[in-house]
């Protein structure tokens, strides 16, 4: 399957979530373990559907690892964000990385609650709709605007800062200029699910993106968890990385 066939693949995945889940009045429900939603599981469903006609693997955050041994694999957020969806905070999206042995190929990050969508092709840039973006070149911690996901310790000394909820919009944010930066707090961290493909998008469109541990981010394992911090500059993710890292205890491994 060539990049073209995989960026369509992912973009018909994407647009078989808001179909799933129109027919559903209430959003509120709870799923079948904590902090997950009924909408989740009807979103993974309408995605699972998808990605398994075309036969790849995935690692999905609400059903798990299915076919792991394909060269191909999926890893899939159907509603990133849904805690902001239940409550009606115009703010998730739906996520797709898909990797190969080099790492994440091809992304689609999409706002299901204005249609926006980011996507990026390795080698080839990133895009949102038909536009291609750049971060915003700050190169200052305390001239940026930055997202946070779970709280710091303290001030880490930005200009201003943002906790939207849904971490895959956050950094497609970063690569498009929108925030400067984004950042993890004290204990806190990601799943693969919530930062791959946004990873992607921001290395396509020339943010940078790191792990506060020095840990490896490009991952398939489902129980994995990393410290993520990414910026629009290298001068300003290393300053967000010191202020974040100066004091504080080791993220969750």
């Amino acid at each position: 399957m060539d990049d073209d066939q995989l960026l369509a693949l992912c973009h018909r995945a994407v647009d078989a979530v808001p179909v799933a889940l129109a027919p559903v009045e209430d959003w509120r429900p709870r799923g079948e373990r904590p902090g997950q939603y009924a909408i989740d599981l009807l979103a993974d469903r309408a995605v699972l559907e998808v990605l398994g006609e075309a036969g790849i693997g995935v690692v999905s955050e609400e059903s798990g690892v299915h076919r792991p041994d394909s060269p191909l694999v999926a890893v899939i957020d159907p509603v990133d964000g849904s805690t902001n969806a239940s409550r009606g905070i115009p703010w998730y999206a739906s996520s797709i990385a898909v990797l190969d042995d080099d790492g994440p190929r091809v992304a689609v990050v999409a706002n299901l609650a204005n249609g926006s969508r980011y996507h990026a092709v390795r080698g080839g840039g990133a895009w949102r709709g038909t536009t291609r973006i750049a971060p915003s070149g700050c190169g200052a911690l305390r001239e940026g605007i930055v997202a946070i996901s779970g709280m710091p310790n303290r001030h880490l000394g930005w200009a201003q800062f943002r906790a939207f909820g849904a971490a895959a919009l956050e950094l497609c944010a970063v690569a498009d200029g929108t925030l400067d930066a984004f950042v993890v707090g004290t204990h806190a961290a990601l799943a693969p699910w919530d930062y791959l493909g946004a990873m992607l998008v921001c290395q396509e469109a020339g943010a940078v993106i790191g792990e506060l541990q020095g840990r490896e981010l490009v991952t398939r394992d489902h129980s994995a968890r990393r410290a993520v911090v990414a910026a629009a500059t290298t001068s300003l993710l290393e300053e967000l990385h010191k202020a974040a890292t100066s004091g504080t205890s080791p993220a969750p491994s």
